[in-house]
């Protein structure tokens, strides 16, 4: 599967919203000037390791323009963990102020070439894509503070209307777990 490529438009969607069961749209997020969209899932520890780093990013770009949204597509038959009613109790122990939505098609997953848990994707406020890598340097095998600067950096360029930097380090975490004979070609 060949990756979205920088420049490509934020493929649209309509999932259910874990917390509250509405649908949410990718028309939704309008009119901000940044979206970040995450596929995140629970029992992954890189996951894990970030969730509260990524909260911290939401209340802190409370208002700035920046609009976030995570998706979760793993199989819940293999990795109940990842359903629909454990997803919303991952966000509400998290404390994430943005739309938890699932993918239970894993279409969306598909479509936006979605890899690994977690697997972020920054588009501008013209909806292409300018960042697709690592949140920051943080792992669960490592001590390094969870900041999310990688995607800080790219974020706070969109909003400035600057360039985003093109060292993109690709991101690292736990496969996106594929319903069986649903993976990706």
């Amino acid at each position: 599967m060949a990756a979205l490529p920088i420049g490509a438009v934020a493929p649209d969607f309509a999932l259910p919203d874990v917390t509250t069961g509405e649908v949410v749209r990718l028309s939704d997020l309008e009119p901000s000037r940044a979206l970040l969209v995450l596929f995140l899932c629970r029992h992954c520890p890189y996951v894990k390791r970030v969730e509260g780093g990524l909260a911290q990013l939401a209340r802190d770009h409370e208002g700035s323009g920046l609009a976030i949204v995570a998706i979760g597509a793993n199989d819940p038959e293999a990795y109940p963990e990842d359903a629909p009613e454990s997803l919303a109790a991952q966000a509400a122990e998290a404390g994430f102020t943005f739309p938890y939505l699932f993918d239970e098609t894993q279409a969306v997953a598909k479509a936006y070439t979605a890899v690994c848990t977690p697997d972020p994707f920054l588009f501008d406020a013209e909806r292409r894509l300018v960042y697709r890598g690592q949140l920051d340097g943080a792992r669960p095998s490592n001590d390094v503070p969870v900041t999310c600067e990688d995607i800080r950096a790219a974020i706070d360029a969109v909003l400035a209307g600057r360039p985003v930097p093109t060292d993109q380090r690709p991101a690292v975490g736990c496969s996106i777990k594929w319903r069986p004979g649903n993976e990706p070609a």
